[in-house]
């Protein structure tokens, strides 16, 4: 197993040499996971005396440092955990923050808040920072410009229990805690063909976005179980109010303009039937319409618009219960926990 201690200088570019060391390279090397390399290197009892000194002996051949932040952060706690948010205009995200600074409060811990402004870079700016402050924990949903998460990876690298939010990401050591955007969305637009739509239009999210995958997907069940065309001409990548704007003076102009529109949020619903009233659309008669999100702005505006309730406020109080308990529990090797909350659609005035 390990039979690299022969020929393992030789492997070793000039490239790999410069680099500085994690403990996931040690833990490829030997085909051990990454939890047992951490024990393996402090001496953790559960571990053979033969695994810790291969892992010991090719940290030093590799010139492996242990990470000091890492280090501060499992051997002190601050009670403060560090929230990683895209943006506070939409409603949605404002009662995250209030169902996550209730539980945090309820715990005696602070909650360091960092916008993304769904900028990538300024979220790698953010997730250092928080290391910088040694928080115990952080609650992510990431930026809608971020691909590459490496700056994710190494909070898990360092041991520091991270929960996503709403945008989740497959496949990393990390809880999640998400709505079910896919019946959400199938639900809205059965809704709205059967209350006589026949041309369903949808204001969608980035498609490389999971909610955005999901929410397409229950468009296009719903408009199969009627029987209903998918087409393209329909499909309008749209999830802010200005752009909501701008699409629907074109769309609401076009002769076989849809009679009914589905969006990914409530503020691209209203921008959607501000375009509508300035046309002389008639709402629900002429042009019906549902949001995502239950805003505030859901049941004041006339009429008053449909929408998919998804419970940010249940949503930021669940995932920091997780958050908490992996912190208190303190125990890096766990089985990640995915949990998907429920949504509910609500009927107003504009369906």
């Amino acid at each position: 197993m390990f039979a690299f201690r022969k020929f393992a200088v030789l492997s070793l570019s000039k490239d790999a040499m410069k680099k500085q060391v994690t403990i996931k390279d040690i833990a490829e090397k030997l085909g051990l996971s990454v939890s047992t390399v951490s024990r393996a290197l402090k001496d953790h009892p559960d571990i053979s005396l033969k695994t810790r000194e291969a892992v010991k002996q090719l940290a030093k051949l590799l010139g492996y440092k242990p990470n000091l932040i890492a280090l501060n952060l499992k051997n002190s706690k601050t009670n403060t955990i560090g929230l990683l948010i895209p943006e506070t205009q939409h409603y949605f995200f404002s009662t995250i923050i209030n169902g996550i600074e209730e539980v945090a409060y309820e715990n005696n811990y602070n909650v360091m808040v960092f916008q993304s402004n769904e900028s990538y870079l300024r979220e790698v700016l953010n997730t250092q920072t928080l290391l910088s402050n040694r928080v115990d924990g952080i609650l992510a949903s990431f930026s809608k410009e971020t691909r590459d998460f490496a700056h994710f990876q190494q909070i898990i690298e360092n041991e520091i229990p991270l929960v996503f939010y709403d945008r989740i990401v497959k496949g990393m050591h990390a809880d999640t805690v998400s709505v079910d955007d896919y019946t959400g969305a199938y639900q809205a637009v059965c809704h709205l063909i059967e209350h006589g739509c026949k041309r369903v239009a949808i204001y969608s999210a980035p498609q490389h976005l999971l909610i955005g995958q999901n929410r397409m997907k229950g468009y296009r069940d719903a408009l199969e179980k009627y029987g209903l065309p998918f087409t393209n001409d329909l499909v309008y990548p749209c999830d802010t109010y200005d752009d909501s704007i701008k699409i629907s003076r074109s769309v609401l102009k076009k002769k076989d303009r849809p009679d009914g529109i589905f969006t990914v949020n409530d503020m691209t619903a209203l921008g959607a039937m501000k375009v509508a009233r300035q046309l002389k659309i008639e709402i629900p008669e002429d042009l019906k319409i549902v949001g995502f999100e239950n805003s505030l702005s859901a049941s004041i505006c006339d009429p008053e618009l449909s929408t998919v309730d998804q419970f940010g406020f249940s949503m930021g109080k669940t995932a920091t219960r997780i958050l908490l308990r992996r912190i208190q529990e303190d125990v890096y090797d766990y089985e990640p926990e995915h949990v998907v909350i429920k949504t509910q659609f609500i009927e107003r005035g504009t369906s």
